[in-house]
């Protein structure tokens, strides 16, 4: 999502752009000023997510890329994470000497770790936690060298800044995401009744802690709430659970678009009990719809939300409880936080965000422009 609001930022300035992603069928394609090198997975390529893979062969297209880059002669290179794509576009910065951007987007080491303790959750619990924390830990020094290759970072949040500047020794700076607030807008709420609905958007998946609804929804109703609803928008193999063990919750799939715009805007109240995230642009959307939003404290969405007034930041199971009881109970209130919610929203911008970006890009070329000059010299 992000990289698809970039491609959209630089059409709309007309800065001259080269786009290298995987795609259906191998090819370039001119669309004004961005070019786009698509390039097929092989047969090999394997599952990471619901719509999301990897391919170890991909290297195999290198001599197209490189002709391609050769031909557009970047300054800079960006690369967006730890996947096919963008292992064989550090590779080519470094045969190329070419100016190299990295930006963090997904928390993989610990996807990796939720996804591994449910998978084994028939272990005792004290070894299997110790096991998948040593493998997280792990999995994130790992990333860490990957991230040593780029000369500045983009991170979403000040934690992991920290973190990467301390494990790579390069300069990280912060990479916001934007919001579109004519997309997701209260405005596009269609429902009207006395019924508090409680909402989630996201992979129904063990590192999003999806389970967590249940018990909520649970403890609501042990405390006498009936009137509520959970509304439930995403897939994944938590979804057939989920379905077995809650009595309100309305699933809806995937949505996208103005289905999605609608869903977030009949929501009261945004639960993301993620601990994995590593921005949380859903929260945002919930927010720019007028929404506001608990979220765990842990991770960077504690970052977006501004505790007891735009939302607030959970440390527990029982305290998301008491807060959806609190904001049932007082409605009042809830439609405060309600509009600051979406104040909040409206200043997130995506032209900002990237403009930041490109002042990161020409920070980057230069950085790599000294290095040079300073070899020349020696």
């Amino acid at each position: 999502m992000t990289s698809n609001r970039l491609t959209g930022f630089v059409r709309k300035k007309g800065y001259p752009f080269l786009c290298v992603h995987a795609a259906k069928k191998t090819g370039v394609e001119q669309d004004s000023n961005i070019i786009f090198v698509g390039l097929k997975r092989s047969p090999f390529s394997f599952k990471m997510d619901e719509d999301l893979r990897y391919d170890p062969f991909f290297q195999r297209h290198e001599r197209l890329v490189r002709r391609e880059l050769e031909k557009f002669r970047p300054d800079v290179i960006h690369i967006t994470g730890l996947n096919d794509v963008s292992i064989m576009g550090a590779l080519l910065a470094w045969k190329m000497d070419v100016a190299l951007i990295g930006s963090w987007h997904t928390n993989l080491h610990e996807y990796a770790a939720r996804r591994l303790r449910k998978l084994l959750r028939f272990l005792p619990s004290k070894q299997l936690n110790s096991f998948t924390d040593f493998l997280e830990q792990k999995i994130f020094e790992g990333a860490a060298l990957y991230y040593k290759m780029p000369q500045i970072i983009l991170a979403p949040n000040q934690e992991l800044i920290d973190q990467l500047e301390k494990r790579t020794g390069r300069t990280a700076h912060l990479m916001i995401r934007g919001v579109d607030t004519e997309l997701f807008s209260p405005e596009k709420r269609t429902v009207d009744d006395d019924i508090t609905r409680f909402g989630f958007v996201g992979r129904l998946r063990a590192e999003k802690n999806v389970r967590m609804l249940a018990d909520l929804e649970e403890r609501l109703l042990k405390a006498g709430k009936t009137k509520i609803k959970f509304l439930i928008v995403g897939e994944g193999d938590e979804r057939g659970w989920l379905e077995k063990n809650m009595k309100t919750a309305e699933f809806t799939g995937f949505l996208q678009g103005e289905q999605l715009s609608e869903a977030y805007a009949n929501m009261d109240v945004f639960v993301f009990p993620s601990e994995t995230d590593a921005y949380g642009n859903v929260p945002q959307e919930a927010m720019a719809s007028g929404v506001p939003a608990l979220v765990t404290d842990k991770g960077g969405p504690k970052f977006i939300v501004i505790d007891g007034e735009t939302g607030f930041i959970c440390k527990d199971q029982d305290e998301f409880a008491a807060r959806c009881i609190q904001l049932i109970d007082d409605p009042e209130r809830l439609s405060k936080m309600k509009d600051l919610s979406l104040e909040f929203a409206r200043n997130r911008s995506w032209d900002s965000v990237f403009e930041d970006v490109y002042r990161a890009y020409a920070e980057t070329k230069e950085f790599l422009d000294n290095k040079k000059k300073l070899r020349k010299e020696k």
